[in-house]
C-alpha cells in the first residue's frame, strides 16, 4: 500500500513538473497549425508546413520573451520523447510492398543514388565547415525525405534542439523553392512524362511536395514520382539503423544493443513490417499517420521553444549553402541515372 502511495506521488509530481512547458508546447502548435489553415484559405496553397511554423513561431516565443525555468522539463519531454513517439509511428506509413511495382534496376538505382547523395552530402557539410550533427541531418534530409527524416535522424545522433531547427528551416526553404522551380525544367531537360516523375521522385523532398511538382506533367508523371519517392523513403529505416549504431561505436565504451539501436527505431522496424505483411487493419493507418504527423509537429514547437536565434544566425549562411550543392549533386546523380537508363 505505501508503495503505491509512494508511485501515485510521484508520477503526480511528474506530470506537475511536465505540465507548464507542455502546456507552452501546445499553445505553438495551435498557432502553428492556424497559420497552416489561415494560408490554406488565404494563399490556397499549404507553401510552409505547420512542421516549419512551429519551429518558427517557437524560436520568435523564445527569442522574445523570457521563458520561466518551470517550463524547460515539458518543453525538452516534447522535444525528446514525443518526438521519438512520432518516429514509432512514422513506420506504420512505410511499405515495403512498393517495392514489388517497381523493377530491380529502378529500386537498385534508388538505393545507390541515395546512399551516394548522402555520402556526397555529409562531405559538402563538412566541406562548408558545419559540424558533424548538422552535416548528417542536412544529408539526411536531402538525401530522403526532408523533414521528416531530420526529425528521425535527430535522436538517433542526439542532435541538440539548435542544430534540428536550423536543418529543418533551411531544407524548408529549398523544398517550396524546388517545388516551384521544377516544373520549368522539364521541357529544357528533354523529359518524357515518366522521366520528369522519375527525376522529381528523387529530387523532391516530400511526398505532397511530389504531387505538387509533377502535377503539371500529367496523371503517369504523377504515379511514376510517387513510386519513386515511396520507394526512396524507404530508405530511412536502413539509413537510421545504420547511424544508430555508427554513433553507438563513435562514442567508444562497451556497447549495447540498447545504446546502439534505441527503442523507437525497433518500434519503427516493428511497424513497418506489421505494416507490410497486412497485420495493422486499414481504417488504422490513417489515424496513425496523422498522430505521427501531430505528434511532429508538437515534438518541432518545442524544439523551437529550446533554440536561441543566435545559434541558427552563425550557422545559416553554411547550412543554407551545403543544402543548396547538396540538392545540386542529388540531381546531377539524378540526371545521370536517367541518361544511362535511356542508353540502356
Amino acid at each position: 500500500m505505501a508503495l503505491a502511495t509512494h508511485t501515485d506521488h510521484s508520477s503526480s509530481h511528474t506530470l506537475t513538473r511536465l505540465l507548464p512547458g507542455v502546456l507552452a508546447t501546445l499553445a505553438v502548435t495551435a498557432v502553428a497549425i492556424g497559420l497552416e489553415h489561415a494560408e490554406v484559405h488565404l494563399l490556397h496553397g499549404r507553401w510552409i508546413e505547420s512542421l516549419v511554423l512551429a519551429i518558427l513561431v517557437g524560436i520568435v516565443v523564445r527569442s522574445c520573451f523570457d521563458l520561466p525555468e518551470t517550463l524547460e522539463a515539458g518543453i525538452q519531454f516534447c522535444a525528446k520523447t514525443v518526438l521519438e513517439v512520432a518516429v514509432v509511428l512514422l513506420g506504420a506509413s512505410i511499405s515495403i510492398s512498393a517495392i514489388e511495382d517497381a523493377g530491380p534496376l529502378l529500386v537498385a538505382a534508388i538505393v545507390v543514388i541515395v546512399a551516394l547523395s548522402l555520402a556526397g552530402s555529409y562531405f559538402i557539410g563538412r566541406l562548408a565547415g558545419l559540424p558533424p550533427r548538422i552535416a548528417t541531418l542536412v544529408a539526411c534530409g536531402n538525401s530522403i525525405c526532408g523533414n521528416s527524416a531530420i526529425a528521425a535522424a535527430a535522436p538517433v545522433i542526439r542532435a541538440r534542439p539548435e542544430e534540428i531547427a536550423s536543418s529543418i528551416a533551411f531544407t524548408a526553404v529549398l523544398g517550396v523553392a524546388l517545388v516551384l522551380a521544377l516544373p520549368l525544367f522539364q521541357a529544357p531537360l528533354q523529359l518524357g512524362a515518366a522521366d520528369y516523375g522519375v527525376f522529381a521522385g528523387l529530387t523532391v523532398y516530400a511526398v505532397p511536395q511530389v504531387l505538387a511538382a509533377t502535377a503539371p506533367a500529367g496523371l503517369v508523371s504523377v504515379q511514376t514520382g510517387t513510386l519513386v519517392k515511396l520507394i526512396r523513403v524507404l530508405m530511412l529505416g536502413p539509413v537510421i539503423a545504420t547511424l544508430s549504431v555508427l554513433h553507438g561505436r563513435s562514442e567508444g565504451g562497451k556497447l549495447s544493443w540498447s545504446k546502439m539501436v534505441p527503442w523507437f527505431i525497433i518500434g519503427f522496424a516493428a511497424l513497418m513490417a506489421l505494416r507490410s505483411v497486412d497485420m495493422i487493419p486499414e481504417p488504422a493507418l490513417a489515424p496513425i499517420s496523422k498522430a505521427s504527423g501531430l505528434l511532429t509537429i508538437v515534438s518541432m514547437a518545442a524544439l523551437g521553444l529550446s533554440v536561441d536565434i543566435r545559434t541558427i544566425r552563425k550557422s545559416g549562411m553554411r547550412v543554407i549553402g551545403a543544402a543548396t550543392l547538396s540538392l545540386a549533386l542529388l540531381s546531377g546523380l539524378a540526371l545521370l541515372f536517367l541518361k544511362v537508363f535511356a542508353a540502356g
